[in-house]
């Protein structure tokens, strides 16, 4: 394997430290199948090893694994392939309590692409399985999420663009099977559909937040919904504790802050919980009399929601179109603690106005909204989006990135970029 250069970060009071690294592999990078922000996940941990998973040059899924205290990657390549001219067509993975890693793949309004490792902790995967085997011929935007039983969830849209259905699987560690949770958690009634993020807290509280998006234009993606689910995903409430009667509706969404049509409203970014339940949901849009979109955080502060603009960005530019878009910004990552009795919040992306390197904004106290940016790469990944280890972050507070260099063209269309090397940045707050 080719020797090249990774960045390792340590945060120490928001100071940056470095030292190389070898290389996972390379993976495909003509658009950014491989580094959109909806992987869930790109990396995840488990008893002291980490798993990574990304398209290799041709567009068959690759799963690497290592101790957590080595650098040394077993990779595996599997037989496993997927569309990757479609940057819809994602991996996404999770571990159950039992160490089984669960994987889908290559999915944009097709049938169910799915996985189960057949050893604990191990690289080989049994052929292509179904879940339930109802509604699962034209899957988008996989999701998986393990709960603190171990557990896990399995999120996805039933149905395409302005016209879909949000539907949830579980899988039970106890009867190694999954079965239907919500056959329409979030329902568009043939008119719409919900663009979603979710978190599960350390306590073991689901949260979803969503947009509406009228069409397949891009542009319609209006108003931030919200509900979570204390019971492991069967009855779900309003942040005011007002318990929904399913399916959600646009009617009978909660509306955590309206957001007109045309506000160049993003869909499929960030949420996660404090230590008490909170809910923070990262995004962007324009503010009302700016035609530049700003990055914001929308939170529950145990009263009401908030909203806290994040940057100060001078570019304006426009979401309106079909397809996977080429944006000269990431979606954001947002990431939340506690320091010194004050919450505090880290938020990843990437800005062309900013070289587009990897960049986190770190706010030290919520109530000031005063944020400061430093770069945390120093070469520009075109159109990368921030994934992390979230599983890594609730067991130790350590932050470990999905870094990979990805072209982007506009409604699909792909960027001659050679394959680029695909890298685990740690950084430890």
């Amino acid at each position: 394997m080719r020797q090249t250069v990774v960045i390792f970060v340590l945060l120490v009071v928001f100071t940056i430290n470095v030292k190389a690294q070898v290389p996972i592999g390379f993976g495909w990078a003509k658009n950014a199948v491989n580094t959109t922000i909806f992987r869930k996940n790109s990396v995840v941990s488990h008893k002291g090893y980490q798993f990574v998973a990304y398209y290799d040059s041709v567009g068959y899924v690759v799963v690497a694994k290592r101790k957590l205290t080595t650098n040394n990657w077993q990779v595996l390549r599997t037989n496993f392939k997927g569309n990757v001219k479609d940057a819809h067509n994602v991996i996404s993975m999770m571990i159950d309590s039992d160490g089984f890693v669960h994987l889908s793949w290559d999915h944009h309004g097709n049938v169910l692409h799915y996985s189960k490792s057949v050893q604990s902790l191990g690289l080989n995967f049994s052929p292509e399985i179904p879940m339930t085997g109802v509604k699962e011929a034209k899957v988008t935007y996989p999701e998986f999420y393990r709960l603190a039983n171990g557990d896990l969830l399995f999120f996805y849209r039933d149905g395409s663009s302005g016209n879909g259905n949000f539907i949830i699987n579980k899988y039970s560690i106890a009867t190694k099977a999954w079965q239907r949770l919500q056959d329409v958690l979030i329902n568009g009634e043939g008119k719409r559909n919900a663009y979603w993020q979710a978190c599960v807290d350390v306590k073991g509280t689901i949260h979803v937040s969503w947009v509406w998006r009228e069409s397949a234009d891009v542009s319609s993606n209006h108003d931030m919904c919200y509900a979570a689910s204390d019971d492991g995903g069967v009855t779900w409430r309003k942040s005011n504790g007002v318990v929904y009667t399913l399916p959600i509706t646009q009617a009978t969404a909660e509306v955590v802050l309206a957001i007109p049509q045309k506000s160049e409203l993003i869909n499929q970014t960030s949420m996660t919980a404090d230590e008490d339940g909170n809910p923070y949901i990262a995004t962007y849009f324009k503010p009302q009399g700016s035609n530049v979109p700003q990055y914001q955080l929308i939170y529950f502060n145990d009263k009401a929601w908030q909203v806290n603009q994040v940057s100060n960005r001078q570019t304006p530019f426009s979401l309106s179109g079909v397809g996977t878009k080429k944006i000269p910004i990431s979606r954001p990552q947002i990431i939340v603690g506690k320091a010194n009795g004050k919450l505090t919040a880290i938020m990843l992306y990437r800005d062309e106005e900013n070289g587009s390197v990897a960049s986190a904004a770190t706010c030290k106290d919520l109530i000031t909204n005063s944020w400061t940016t430093k770069n945390i790469t120093t070469t520009a990944l075109d159109n990368w989006e921030p994934s992390y280890d979230t599983e890594l972050w609730k067991q130790s507070k350590k932050l470990h990135i999905f870094i990979q260099k990805a072209g982007q063209g506009d409604g699909e269309k792909l960027e001659n970029l050679a394959p680029q090397p695909v890298y685990v940045l740690e950084w430890k707050p």
